[in-house]
């Protein structure tokens, strides 16, 4: 496995540099349009913890983020970074970063035509998506040890079910704050589709346990029919700590 330095910004050969003044006007407006069409639902139906941390790290509708400033607030609250990738890290290597509390990033910006739909990550569903919870203490603490975990199993099978707890948590999570049922997992943060259909009656939303999600199979093609809500993130800490004491490690 690829050793990676302790420092913020020289990681992996696959990590680049973002050169934040060659974002076009365009590709700002199409940022500011996703912004502000995500926080008109989010503001009701996202969780607090995105909220606050979206104020916190410094997003605003009206540019892209500058990972620099991003990260100069975040480090000091949590010592996440969110630092830049190319394209796709190898599933090790990104767990392998999960672990030291690097997020890696895609820097890209959507086209106007791909503003409903699209197949990849770009900065939206990675900092507008993912960041703002990495500002909060106790998921800062669950991400960091799921990256150890993961990066260390041994056996596919566990692979599996360790992908099944990310899918369900970190990218389709929800979570009851405030009597009700909100979204905090990036895809349904950062898709409004995807956000209606988890609060709506197509979705069964089941109390969130570690065996329920380890069993539970997924598909990335479709709007989910299946999630989880947990209760609070410390619930998440301690479903992972269970995970490590039941997956076969390296």
């Amino acid at each position: 496995m690829q050793e990676l330095s302790e420092g913020p910004t020289t990681l992996l050969p696959a990590f680049i540099e973002q050169r934040w003044d060659d974002y076009t006007a365009e590709q700002h407006e199409v940022w500011g349009l996703l912004y502000d069409r995500r926080m008109k639902q989010l503001v009701t139906d996202g969780s607090r913890v995105f909220l606050d941390g979206a104020k916190v790290i410094g997003l605003r509708h009206d540019q892209v983020p500058n990972l620099a400033d991003v990260n100069a607030r975040l480090s000091r609250m949590t010592g996440w970074n969110a630092v830049p990738v190319a394209g796709f890290l190898p599933a090790r290597e990104f767990f392998q970063c999960l672990s030291m509390r690097r997020f890696p990033t895609t820097i890209t910006v959507r086209t106007r035509e791909q503003m409903d739909y699209l197949p990849e990550p770009d900065i939206f569903h990675d900092v507008f998506g993912h960041v703002p919870l990495h500002s909060d203490p106790a998921f800062a603490d669950f991400l960091q040890r799921y990256g150890k975990i993961a990066c260390a199993a041994r056996d596919d099978e566990d692979v599996v079910r360790m992908t099944r707890l990310f899918w369900f948590t970190v990218e389709f999570g929800l979570v009851r704050e405030d009597g009700r049922t909100k979204v905090y997992g990036s895809g349904l943060i950062s898709s409004h589709g995807d956000a209606a259909n988890a609060l709506g009656p197509k979705c069964e939303r089941r109390p969130f346990s570690l065996d329920a999600v380890f069993n539970q199979h997924f598909e990335i093609d479709h709007l989910q029919d299946v999630l989880f809500v947990v209760d609070s993130f410390e619930q998440l800490f301690a479903a992972v700590r269970e995970a490590e004491e039941r997956v076969t490690l390296c």
